[in-house]
């Protein structure tokens, strides 16, 4: 069996790309498509694979701007020559998931959500862009919801990432999902074991994007006063770091191993954007740390009200700084907020996910279902 691997972009290590490394991981032999790769922003796994990029790789410093060439992924995605391959696997929250494929060949899309930027998050997305791009942008964002849906047709099977994201994909797509696997955790090396000696400060690991809603937590932390530790990249930061009151600390991008040292000190995970399901929130419960997040979307299925983390409803900072203050009344066990996470455990993700993708593919092969 020839296998394909699919993904939408290589350019730093989340949710996606760790759930790329099982695959690569399940599929070592596999072939890797995505439009383009920064081989220095992703771990070995997915680095030493067979990778092959789009025409965008050739464009200077595509890397670190790609997402200026938004309406240009289609035709990139759909220029891959996959006919050879028995197997197609795509983790997509983008384009990734409209690569053309041949009947014989069996298209399964672990689906991160569908593109978010064209289905309802317009304005965490681009709401920045000066106005005199809104009526082009506009122009742009129908062809792509469009290209999306017609796309997404040309999938044989969907697994979705989480209970939210499956239904999105009933709602937008018009498809079925076949299962839903959860993303993995490392719970080996994020452990409740290293959390010690917890310190004033609450803690974001995030990309600093619109839609992660920083700027929320920023404000309200700005007139709570209490310490704030921000540690991410991006384009948002700039901003951020100009809003932000000396209690609020920027440490940019670091790697796994300060990142866990700051988990295991914190006196709470703030997590104020709507994600499909968000792994930070479970790699914080993994070292026994709770959460402070906004209720919607997959946190609702990772986060338990009340005994690993608690919730804010309105996305307002002052909805944010009362559930600061609600926290800080309320008491949690560091082992059953780490128990809860070893459902999200990596064993358990890739036993689950190898089942249903060789099952997906046993049956694709005998009955030939679309």
């Amino acid at each position: 069996m020839k296998v394909a691997l699919v993904h939408d972009w290589l350019t730093g290590m989340r949710g996606g790309e760790k759930i790329l490394e099982g695959l690569c991981e399940l599929f070592p032999k596999a072939s890797l498509y995505t439009l383009v790769f920064n081989p220095e922003r992703v771990s070995m796994p997915i680095r030493r694979m067979a990778i092959k990029t789009s025409f965008l790789q050739y464009i200077p410093s595509v890397t670190k701007n790609y997402r200026y060439f938004l309406p240009f992924f289609p035709k990139a995605i759909e220029q891959f020559d996959l006919k050879e391959y028995d197997l197609v696997i795509s983790t997509s929250h983008c384009a990734a998931k409209g690569v053309k494929t041949v009947p014989s060949s069996c298209h399964i899309c672990y689906c991160l959500t569908p593109m978010r930027y064209a289905w309802g998050f317009h304005g965490e997305y681009f709401g920045h862009w000066p106005s005199i791009l809104k009526k082009p942008l506009d122009l742009i964002l129908a062809k792509l919801r469009k290209w999306d849906l017609d796309s997404s047709q040309r999938v044989n099977f969907f697994l979705a990432i989480s209970e939210n994201v499956a239904q999105k994909i009933k709602n937008i797509y018009g498809r079925k999902v076949s299962r839903v696997i959860y993303p993995p955790v490392d719970t080996e090396f994020f452990t409740a074991q290293g959390r010690h000696n917890c310190k004033d400060y609450f803690l974001i690991v995030s990309a600093l994007v619109p839609y992660k809603r920083i700027n929320l937590a920023v404000e309200a932390f700005n007139r709570l006063g209490l310490p704030l530790i921000i540690i991410g990249e991006g384009p948002e930061k700039n901003r951020l770091e100009r809003a932000a009151l000396k209690n609020v600390k920027f440490l940019g991008w670091q790697a796994k191993d300060i990142i866990r040292r700051y988990y295991s000190q914190a006196r709470a995970l703030i997590f104020p954007g709507e994600e499909d399901f968000g792994i930070v929130p479970l790699e914080a419960q993994a070292m026994g740390c709770p959460v402070i997040a906004y209720g919607k979307g997959g946190v609702k299925e990772t986060v338990v009200e009340g005994e690993t983390g608690i919730f804010f409803y309105q996305l307002q900072a002052e909805s944010l700084i009362a559930a600061v203050k609600a926290f800080s009344k309320l008491n949690f066990n560091s082992e059953t907020i780490r128990e809860h996470s070893l459902k999200f455990a990596r064993s358990v993700h890739l036993e689950k996910l190898k089942d249903s993708i060789f099952t997906i593919y046993q049956d694709f092969k005998g009955e030939k279902v679309a």
